[in-house]
C-alpha cells in the first residue's frame, strides 16, 4: 500500500494481491484517523460481503472468487471501545455486468484499488445496539 496526503485527505494505493480492509485499518491506525469518509474504486479476485436481516438480527455473508471491478467502495471510520473501526459496503460488478453488494467483510485486490479516505477532525465510537442488532454510532 501507498499513499499521499493533501491536508486532510489521503490518495491510496492498495496493492495487488492486498486485502482492503486490513490495508485500510492499517493505514488509519498508522496515521491517526479516527474519523473519516471512504471512497474507491478498482478491481479484485476474491471477496466476501455480507447482508444483515434486520428481523432475525442475523448476518449472512457468501465468498466471491473470479475477475470483478469495483463500481463502487463507500464507507467510514469511526472507533469502538478506542479501536479503529472500519465500516465498508461495496459493489462489484462480474464479466457479464452483473452487480453484487453488501457489507465489505474482506477483498483481496486483483489489479489496483484506489481508495480517498477524508479525515474528519474528531473522535465518534460505536456501540452494540440490542434492539437493532448492530454495532451503531452513539
Amino acid at each position: 500500500m501507498k499513499f499521499k496526503r493533501f491536508g486532510e485527505h489521503f490518495v491510496v494505493s492498495i496493492e495487488k494481491g492486498e486485502e482492503i480492509v486490513a490495508a485500510l485499518q492499517e493505514l488509519c491506525i498508522e496515521q491517526d484517523i479516527k474519523l473519516g469518509v471512504i471512497s474507491g474504486i478498482g478491481a479484485v479476485n476474491r471477496f466476501k460481503i455480507g447482508l444483515f436481516e434486520t428481523v432475525l438480527k442475523q448476518y449472512h455473508a457468501r465468498e466471491f472468487s473470479g475477475e470483478y471491478e469495483i463500481t463502487a467502495l463507500n464507507g467510514n471510520v469511526s472507533t469502538m471501545d478506542n479501536i479503529t473501526y472500519i465500516h465498508l459496503h461495496i459493489n462489484v460488478s462480474d464479466r457479464e455486468f452483473n452487480t453484487f453488494g453488501g457489507h465489505l467483510n474482506s477483498a483481496i485486490v486483483s489489479a489496483a484499488c484506489e481508495v480517498v479516505i477524508h479525515r474528519i477532525d474528531g473522535v465518534v465510537d460505536r456501540e452494540f445496539n440490542e434492539e437493532i442488532g448492530l454495532n451503531l454510532i452513539k
